[in-house]
């Protein structure tokens, strides 16, 4: 992919994190009044080691969720906006898969559709959609984030078109099997979808493999940097875990903290290595 095929992908990138902060943010604000309902009728509180330690002293806040997809999808927007800026003249193979972690975290202003719910009393399968959409923003992230790593490592692939292809059609396939229940959602607005224990193990495998796959890249690439972006995306999968598994005040903006040091980390080293080239 030439630098003006991929800058053309980083500029629609930007458009549409932008379009879905203004589209949900605006329906957020209109609906604030009936968050206090959507907690009401949670089924159980969010899941992440984190939440769960918080659960036996901190109840959940109805605002939270909504802070945690406005500063998701604020992330998404400016961060977009940044990598376009610093990596629009250096070819980094990286970084189209950095990109694309970075804009799935416009797809959490899916978790909308909950309190729209409530208020317009729409059908469930409206939930079952946005909860499928919601699932391959979160997958698709992970898995972009794990192709960087192999890229780096010395994956030699000729398209990355084609590895992009892969990736969402591998992520269409593990949302679309994925049960929900269209009638149920926990205290972070995320509807209750089945098999949490396997892709949960699924996913803390991935992330143990990318970060340890970035290490291996310093030393067969003997380039440092590559251990500072392992460093990095472990502070980005943490700070995601935690803001977006949000439903109490002590975790979204800590957890937002770590996500934009570790973009920082990944961002500012990997485009050292490039730097020259």
């Amino acid at each position: 992919m030439t630098l003006s095929e991929r800058n053309t992908l980083f500029k629609g990138e930007i458009c549409m994190a932008s379009l879905v902060l203004i589209g949900v943010g605006s329906m957020a604000f209109f609906i604030m009044p009936v968050y206090p309902a959507v907690l009401a009728e949670t089924t159980r509180r969010s899941s992440g080691i984190f939440q769960a330690l918080g659960a036996s002293f901190l109840a959940p806040s109805p605002y939270v969720p909504l802070v945690s997809m406005i500063c998701a999808m604020l992330y998404a927007c400016i961060t977009t906006m940044v990598i376009y800026r610093y990596f629009e003249k250096t070819h980094s193979p990286e970084i189209l898969y950095i990109a694309l972690f970075v804009l799935s975290f416009a797809l959490e202003g899916s978790r909308i559709m909950v309190p729209l719910k409530l208020k317009y009393d729409l059908p469930s399968v409206y939930l079952i959609m946005a909860s499928r959409v919601l699932l391959f923003g979160r997958y698709i992230g992970i898995l972009s984030l794990f192709a960087a790593s192999v890229y780096a490592a010395g994956l030699e692939v000729q398209k990355q078109s084609s590895m992009i292809l892969i990736i969402i059609f591998s992520t269409l396939v593990i949302t679309r099997g994925i049960p929900i229940d269209g009638l149920s959602w926990d205290s972070s607005f995320r509807m209750i979808s089945g098999y949490p224990a396997m892709f949960g193990i699924l996913e803390g495998g991935m992330v143990l493999i990318t970060v340890v796959s970035f290490f291996i890249s310093a030393y067969s690439r003997g380039a440092k940097e590559y251990i500072f972006i392992g460093i990095g995306s472990l502070l980005a999968i943490l700070g995601r875990n935690l803001l977006l598994g949000a439903d109490t005040w002590i975790t979204p903006f800590p957890g937002l903290a770590f996500l934009c040091i570790g973009t920082w980390f990944i961002c500012t080293y990997l485009h050292r290595v490039y730097l020259w080239l």
